[in-house]
């Protein structure tokens, strides 16, 4: 696989954004799963990103850790150009906003969520993970008012913002968050999953040990 952007997630984690999207744009990547937390689990990867985090992708003097800004980057340097709304579109401004909204605003409360109420639940944090819970909850609902009307979130078609946003509905689903997701927000979430990009990218970090 010589010569192909690298990259390095644990399976299930935010990295399934990158991955998702280099196989919805039939961008070719090495895909090298870590266990999971790799900072302790493989501490070797801490020579490539000291950081310990994922995703990470290395291409030539590239380096790139945040998901949203990989699963953009990999959809430009593929087959399909839809993924990426383009600076001449009507809907560009809202693309940019959707990504960046994905993780800044969405997947923020869920990652304490996450450490309060399952990583560290012992040290009788679980109040304070079910106010991040609340938190989470109320920041649906620009997806949701985004939605009314429209199957995805911009241009009228499915693009990089939908996978960003989409996979912390997915997270939601696996971590305990799922009950006070909108119903219309689950439906939006079963058409993304349904799709061949999602099957395919699921299956690929399948064969690596699962971070949730």
């Amino acid at each position: 696989m010589a010569d192909l952007p690298v990259l390095y997630t644990c399976a299930g984690s935010r990295g399934l954004r990158a991955t998702w999207a280099a196989e919805e744009a039939g961008t070719e990547i090495d895909l090298r799963l870590l266990p999971f937390p790799p900072r302790y689990q493989a501490p070797e990867y801490l020579e490539i990103n000291p950081l310990g985090t994922v995703p990470m992708l290395v291409e030539g003097a590239v380096s790139m850790t945040e998901s949203c800004a990989i699963a953009h980057y990999l959809a430009t340097k593929g087959r399909d150009p839809s993924l990426v709304v383009a600076p001449n579109e009507a809907d560009y401004a809202a693309y940019l906003d959707f990504t960046y909204h994905a993780d800044a605003t969405i997947t923020f409360p869920q990652t304490v969520f996450m450490r309060f109420a399952l990583f560290e639940k012992d040290k009788g944090w679980a109040e304070a993970g079910e106010a991040y819970a609340k938190w989470f909850w109320k920041r649906l609902v620009k997806l949701e008012q985004r939605l009314e009307g429209r199957e995805f979130l911009c241009a009228d078609r499915f693009t990089v913002a939908d996978i960003c946003c989409g996979y912390a509905l997915i997270l939601a689903g696996k971590v305990g968050l799922n009950e006070g997701v909108p119903d219309t927000l689950k439906a939006y979430r079963e058409r993304l999953t349904q799709r061949e990009g999602y099957r395919k990218a699921t299956e690929r970090e399948a064969q690596g040990p699962a971070a949730i």
